[in-house]
């Protein structure tokens, strides 16, 4: 399950566009954070996707990703043309295909690769589907098959695009817009796939009598509901209709990090269902999902800002600014397994330890947190006017690694008590599949 939206001039204090995602994914299964260089490709190339491989284009772009470490494409990227996309499961009346062949993740790191602006994306993205169709397996500790729907934005427009097997529909977002894992797009869109309609005749889901609703003709009841999307999408939603003309990236943190009802009283531990923006795993078979990875960008005047957490949990985590003129991000790419070396592992013992004692810790540390992200925006400004980014990296991590190590020492007592014996029992489980010890 996951989360995505954007905010459009109207609606922000300085006339930006802001985009924010969380990636939600099974507990164990690590995201990585990397920059793919722009590429010229000899006639007749190929690219290797996920699992099928398709033509390659003679030129692909720059783009900055955070993707799963198993898969070829990603959850959420951004391009040298400041084209960022993410990506949602979506449940239909519908099958999805179970045999291997392009993912909604491939179609996202496509669009990328390919496209300069959010209608380009939008024609890369539907023209491979009318080809190629989608499907394959996209659960990595279970087998997990869904449709797609992506928001794409570029500095000047924001769309929405959902797709259920080979049709598809889009349209533009005005002032913000929030996707989730539902179709949302009814009875009204800007652009559609040509057999849109007599492709819902055909399968019997619509009989012309009344007048065509996308979502209502496609959507399936049971995964819909029971992942909360709609409740998801209106969180985010209100909460970027309440700061109309004020929302800045800092309220795009903030959303990320929401969970249901009262915060001070919140623990992850009680939580029953896949309710909350920040979404914490818990015992199976609803809870199997945590936020992986999250990302935040800022487009204005041509100039992007990029922020991600490169871990899991937002709220027990740093938004970390980001270039697409670096080289490098991370030297390690996380292992499957617990692999000290890596930043993302590293991580998650801290996470789960907090899981253990949310309440204890949480106040100082989001405290903290906000301050040192604070020191970060601040930084970010200066390294603007210097444009020495590569050094102001070197810095973010050394006080990202210190933070983390301040943590892990903080936290390395703590207790589980407070928790359900179900809660304790799946998190033993993960721990256990990941060797990771706590």
């Amino acid at each position: 399950m996951c989360d995505t939206f954007v905010v459009l001039p109207e609606f922000t204090q300085d006339g930006s566009i802001i985009f924010g995602k969380n990636s939600d994914r099974d507990a164990n299964e690590p995201h990585y954070v990397e920059i793919i260089q722009e590429r010229e490709y000899p006639s007749g190339s190929n690219v290797e996707c996920t699992y099928v491989s398709i033509p390659q284009v003679e030129r692909t772009n720059r783009v900055l990703l955070s993707r799963p470490v198993w898969i070829w494409g990603a959850e959420m990227g951004v391009n040298q043309w400041g084209l960022v996309i993410g990506n949602e499961a979506i449940f239909s009346k519908i099958k999805a295909n179970k045999e291997p062949g392009l993912i909604g993740m491939d179609y996202l790191r496509l669009a990328l690769e390919r496209a300069k602006n959010a209608q380009e994306a939008i024609k890369t993205i539907t023209s491979l589907l009318e080809t190629y169709g989608q499907g394959g397996n996209c659960g990595f500790s279970h087998p997990f098959y869904y449709h797609n729907s992506f928001l794409i934005a570029d500095h000047k427009e924001a769309w929405k695009l959902e797709t259920v097997d080979r049709v598809w529909a889009a349209k533009r977002i005005e002032q913000h817009g929030s996707i989730s894992n539902c179709l949302t797009i009814g009875t009204n869109w800007d652009l559609a796939s040509d057999n849109l309609v007599s492709y819902a005749v055909e399968h019997k889901l619509y009989n012309k009598r009344n007048q065509f609703n996308f979502a209502n003709v496609f959507s399936d009841w049971l995964y819909t509901r029971f992942s909360n999307a709609r409740g998801r999408k209106n969180c985010t939603s209100q909460q970027v209709q309440a700061l109309a003309g004020k929302f800045q990236v800092e309220d795009a943190f903030r959303i990320l990090r929401s969970h249901h009802g009262d915060a001070d009283k919140f623990s992850p531990g009680k939580a029953s269902l896949s309710s909350d923006v920040c979404m914490h795993a818990g015992y199976g078979p609803i809870r199997v999902s945590q936020t992986t990875g999250s990302m935040v960008t800022k487009t204005l005047s041509g100039n992007e800002d990029i922020w991600a957490t490169a871990t899991s949990a937002p709220c027990l985590s740093l938004f970390k600014p980001l270039r697409l003129s670096q080289e490098k991000i991370f030297d390690y790419v996380p292992d499957t397994k617990f692999d000290n070396c890596s930043y993302w592992w590293k991580h998650e013992v801290f996470h789960r330890r907090m899981l253990r004692a949310y309440q204890t810790y949480f106040s100082e540390f989001s405290m903290a947190r906000d301050a040192i992200e604070k020191d970060f925006l601040l930084g970010l400004k200066e390294t603007k006017q210097s444009q020495d980014f590569e050094g102001y990296w070197v810095e973010i991590m050394n006080r990202s690694n210190s933070f983390l190590e301040e943590w892990l020492e903080k936290t390395k007592n703590s207790e589980g008590n407070s928790n359900s014996r179900l809660y304790q029992k799946a998190w033993k489980k993960n721990n256990q599949d990941a060797n990771i010890s706590l």
